[in-house]
């Protein structure tokens, strides 16, 4: 399936109510505007992880906690410097008409494509879980723990599951009837918080680039998802609007409102959801976040399966969703996960470099030929920008993951790349990936005949 960009404007309207196709082998219709974009994305920033997960803005692991000031600036600048890239990305998937690993084809080939497909499959699963487990205990708490963990699990994992049944339709939901609430639920919770005195959050800026990293993480997370949803936008501009505003300043709002909470309650992030529930109409803005979270969890679930088709393309999607909505359940009711920012820190690791050499192929090549095709010819070296991309990341930020983390800092060490406050791993790893991925990126897939589009 290798694809000529200027095909995407010769296509007939679909109708407005037009879904998703359930196969790969399908056309994506092209159904979704701006302010569906904006309202989509611009959920998808909010995210009730997003308020306690601010301690990995305020507190990097490894350093003394920033200062409010370099807090929130990081949030900003990890907010646009990843809306960038989410913006990018999202272009591509609106060009093509392909979902994100599908994409990777034309980078690595269609084998190849296989491995990040597998990590993402891995993150989403991930994700999902985590999200579940969070709506969970956002129930608990506006319930005073009435309601027992295994129901709320359980009905959040059924929410879940259905909404990915008829996907395009719920993301036009969220524009028409969502987003309204809950921008309305985001300022009753920050002139709630302003009311009451707000600590002085005493620190520095010597951690500085590694709250960038976490801010810069949790946009990229959604970059190996962002074409599953920007195939359907009915331009490129619309999808890198929709993802670059609507994601970056709800994020910014989300982590502000977490750093403002975090320094009412000294930083204890398990106490936000209860200070939250006390302020001034803080059950109902409360309420209207826990049953939003779903948008995050469900995207998370519909992704997994869009990822599962690249592997097998002729898979129904509502089979596969169905089936991994009752797997995240199932292993939200049997785990504990925990580590929130060293989960972060590898993500980024994977995907920000990975970002970097799809940009820098795309931008190179112009789109021209990109070759789409499960049997598209394996392309070693941009392989080879994503590995190094992803080497110099762990050796700038190597995290604390056991044994892991030890080997990457034990070689951060001896090449003199830990300890520079004013060195991004994200910033270097993207850099990095793109100055490599630049001399292969113009050399153009092979492409069987008659196949273009």
């Amino acid at each position: 399936m290798a694809v000529d960009t200027r095909s995407e404007l010769s296509a007939s309207a679909p109708s407005a109510h037009a879904e998703a196709p359930t196969t790969l082998n399908e056309a994506a219709p092209r159904t979704l505007g701006l302010l569906d974009q904006l309202g989509f994305w611009g959920n998808v920033g909010v995210s009730l992880l997003g308020f306690s997960g601010a301690i990995a803005i305020l507190a990097p692991y490894g350093v003394q906690p920033l200062s409010f000031a370099a807090a929130f600036t990081a949030a900003v600048v990890g907010s646009v410097l990843g809306g960038l890239i989410l913006g990018g990305s999202l272009v591509l998937g609106a060009r093509t008409g392909a979902p994100a690993m599908v994409l990777l084809r034309g980078l690595l080939g269609g084998r190849a494509s296989a491995v990040p497909t597998v990590l993402n499959i891995a993150q989403c699963l991930g994700w999902a879980v985590f999200e579940l487990v969070t709506i969970t205990i956002g129930l608990q708490a506006l319930t005073h723990g009435h309601l027992p963990r295994w129901l709320c699990l359980v009905l959040a994992g059924a929410v879940t599951t259905a909404l990915t049944i008829r996907p395009l339709g719920w993301i036009r939901t969220l524009r028409k009837y969502v987003s309204v609430l809950v921008v309305g639920a985001l300022a009753i919770l920050l002139v709630g918080l302003l009311r009451q005195p707000v600590p002085e959050l005493a620190g520095s800026w010597q951690g500085f680039w590694l709250a960038v990293d976490s801010a810069m993480a949790l946009t990229i997370s959604w970059v190996p998802l962002g074409a599953d949803y920007s195939r359907h936008s009915r331009s490129a501009p619309a999808a890198f609007a929709g993802g670059f505003l609507g994601y970056g300043l709800t994020q910014v709002a989300c982590l502000g409102i977490g750093l403002i909470a975090l320094a009412q309650v000294d930083q204890d992030g398990e106490k936000i959801f209860d200070l939250f529930i006390g302020l001034p109409l803080g059950v109902l803005a409360f309420a209207i976040l826990v049953i939003r979270e779903c948008d995050q969890s469900f995207a998370n679930v519909y992704s997994t399966a869009i990822s599962l088709q690249n592997l097998r393309p002729s898979l129904d999607r509502r089979v596969l969703t169905v089936l991994i909505g009752a797997l995240t359940t199932a292993l939200a009711l049997t785990i504990n996960i925990d580590d929130y920012a060293n989960f972060l820190y590898l993500i980024g690791a994977v995907f920000i470099p990975m970002s970097g050499a799809l940009i820098a192929a795309w931008i190179r090549s112009r789109g021209r030929d990109w070759n789409l095709a499960a049997d598209a010819p394996a392309r070693p070296g941009m392989l080879l920008a994503w590995l190094v991309g992803f080497g110099c990341y762990q050796l700038i930020n190597p995290g604390s993951i056991a044994h892991w983390s030890d080997f990457w800092a034990s070689a951060g060490t001896r090449l003199h790349t830990l300890g520079h406050p004013w060195l991004s791993a994200s910033i270097a790893s993207f850099v990095v990936a793109v100055l490599v991925a630049l001399p292969f990126a113009g050399t153009r897939s092979a492409l069987p005949a008659g196949s273009r589009r």
